[in-house]
């Protein structure tokens, strides 16, 4: 049989085979292109966990005066957690007009955003606008870096899935309202009102609302403390594209462009913020580290600051004059209380605290502790001391050439003279061990020696201390423990420290404490402390004036409070004719006056 030839053959029907083999390959190729594209873009992909509301950001700090007003801010601060059923419903929509107006119908990406947003970079040929959706910004936000790659972009998407996956639309508006950062230091919709107009966000206007929906685009630049002019024109967008989407009435709109809003543009405090650096300084040490959000309460009575920046701002021309460049005032409560400080003149020029830091030589001012020690070694506010004569090892101190004594006087008369023999003289016979020990009962803490100069003042203090021990005396002898901060909460509101009373500590004799009083009574009634004398109220307190005039003091009490005020210069150069009986007395008297008369 003849075999057929090869164009007989009967054909195979393999076109169909082949394109399913076609497709097959493509769709493995394209199942592990898809995998690897998963795995380029996610293999350091962040967890989510379980906390997506958690985010990275410096720990707030907000510290209260004893009003409970704010004196000072710093770190990202939050306002108070907000739902979509508590504020108006035009704050929500505000900023899904300008950020995401389908953001209720795309599932965390949207492609024509997408699209139209290449399409708009293309012909700008560059970056002019973006596609992401509120979740790809809110995933940013929560778990990526700000670094702009194409990688980064994939996993914003892939986490802007997982978001719409497990929350849904509801939660994730919530969590974005709270979360976005609005300038100012300032994250989320209720601290942004807050901080902007002085409300909650429950509370907003239609305005108001549009006003803060035009940040997220530029936060730092545009918002209304730093740009009023720029945070109106997007305000003004905002209301436009709300009406243009149907999520606010023409007139509602309109109504809102003739009642623009009011800014709240009270600055946070200037010269309190020495006492709210100090009680964050203390915060973070009684709370450690990592203790997170924290509200601190403080001591600080408002009334007696202003009174403490009025004193000082009437004599700071006078003190420039005299060369005094830098000032420092600290008052206390009975009960160890800071009620008001200065640290300097100003804050914004000099931010060191000269009230808590500074190390000064205190002059006659130490004093208090000489007459303590010599009070409690037997002498009376009567006794006689006999200055005339004094050398210990060749070394005699001096008095000024019209303060020198003719010849033997009270202890009264020598501290109201503020006599440097007659104080060395009661060191002398009282002992300088004793003189020390006084000291370290006062609450000085810092270095001293037992040499004979010692009741001259000469080894460094602080003014704090240095005031706390005036304090003792107005307190009946009990020591008087110098504290800035009532109370700590964490940023939920949970107490983390409560200041407890101290209690009763003893450093003098109630007798010992009411001729310590006598002493100083008369320093301002008849010596060389007139110039604090009061209106109405009886003062107590003593100068100090160092050598070539380096340094002016007056400590003193009245009525309850104590404060003290130090004059000088931070490199130590001379003053011109700034004595403690001068410019610092007549500041103390004009802080005290004021922050007496408005006590209840």
């Amino acid at each position: 049989m003849r075999k057929p030839p090869e164009t007989d053959r009967p054909r195979t029907h393999g076109g169909p085979w082949r394109l399913f083999r076609l497709r097959l390959t493509l769709l493995v190729w394209g199942i592990i292109a898809a995998l690897g594209l998963l795995l380029w873009a996610g293999w350091d992909l962040p967890d989510p966990g379980n906390s997506v509301a958690a985010m990275t950001r410096r720990p707030a700090v907000t510290v209260l005066d004893a009003d409970d007003r704010v004196i000072a801010r710093t770190g990202d601060i939050h306002g108070a957690p907000v739902r979509l059923t508590e504020v108006p419903a035009y704050l929500p929509d505000a900023f899904l007009a300008v950020e995401d107006k389908r953001f209720y119908s795309h599932y965390g990406v949207d492609p024509l955003a997408l699209a139209r947003a290449a399409w708009v970079n293309l012909k700008a040929g560059g970056v002019r606008e973006g596609g992401s959706t509120l979740t790809q910004q809110l995933a940013k936000n929560l778990f990526l870096t700000p670094e702009r790659s194409l990688r980064r972009k994939a996993q914003e998407a892939l986490l802007a899935l997982w978001l719409e996956w497990r929350l849904g639309k509801d939660a994730i508006l919530e969590i974005y309202l709270n979360r976005i950062y609005l300038g100012a230091g300032v994250y989320g919709v209720d601290a942004a009102a807050r901080r902007y107009f002085g409300k909650p966000a429950r509370l907003l206007t239609l305005g108001e609302a549009a006003m803060l929906a035009g940040l997220p685009k530029a936060p730092s630049r545009d918002n209304p403390l730093a740009a009023p002019e720029r945070a109106a024109a997007r305000m003004q967008l905002v209301l436009e594209r709300m009406t243009a989407q149907g999520r606010a009435a023409p007139a509602q709109a309109a109504a809102a462009r003739r009642n623009p809003p009011r800014v709240t543009t009270r600055p946070i405090g200037q010269s309190d913020r020495y006492l709210a650096d100090w009680a964050m300084e203390r915060a973070r040490d009684l709370t450690g580290p990592a203790a997170g959000d924290l509200v601190i309460r403080t001591t600080l009575n408002p009334r007696h600051q202003a009174a403490a920046e009025a004193a000082a701002a009437a004599l700071r021309a006078e003190a420039r004059k005299g060369k005094a460049g830098q000032m420092a005032l600290a008052s206390l409560a009975a009960d160890g209380a800071v009620t008001a400080m200065l640290g300097g003149w100003n804050w914004l020029e000099s931010p060191f605290n000269r009230a808590v830091l500074a190390r000064r030589q205190p002059g006659s001012a130490f004093k208090v502790a000489v007459f303590l020690a010599g009070l409690e070694s037997g002498l009376t506010p009567d006794s006689l001391i006999d200055p005339r004569g004094i050398s210990i090892s060749g070394w005699a101190p001096r008095d000024g050439a019209r303060t020198t004594p003719s010849g033997p006087l009270t202890l009264r008369e020598a501290a109201a003279r503020s006599l440097n023999t007659a104080a060395v003289a009661v060191s002398e016979h009282a002992g300088r061990e004793r003189v020390m020990a006084a000291a370290r009962r006062l609450g000085i803490s810092t270095p001293l020696a037992p040499d004979p100069a010692l009741p001259l003042g000469v080894h460094d203090v602080t003014l704090l201390e240095l005031t706390a021990a005036y304090a003792v005396f107005a307190n009946r002898g009990q020591a008087v423990i110098p504290y800035v901060i009532r109370d700590i909460r964490d940023g939920a509101g949970r107490l983390l420290y409560r200041r407890e009373a101290a209690g009763d500590i003893p450093v003098a004799s109630q007798p010992t404490a009411a001729a310590m009083d006598d002493l100083l009574t008369a320093a301002v009634s008849q010596g060389t402390g007139r110039a604090a004398r009061l209106t109405g109220y009886r003062a107590a307190g003593k100068t100090g004036t160092t050598q070539d005039n380096r340094d002016a003091w007056f400590i003193g009490y009245a009525g309850g409070l104590t404060a003290g005020i130090w004059m000088g210069n931070d490199d130590a150069a001379p003053m011109q004719g700034v004595s403690g009986g001068g410019l610092p007395a007549r500041l103390w008297r004009g802080f005290m006056q004021s922050a007496l008369s408005r006590l209840p």
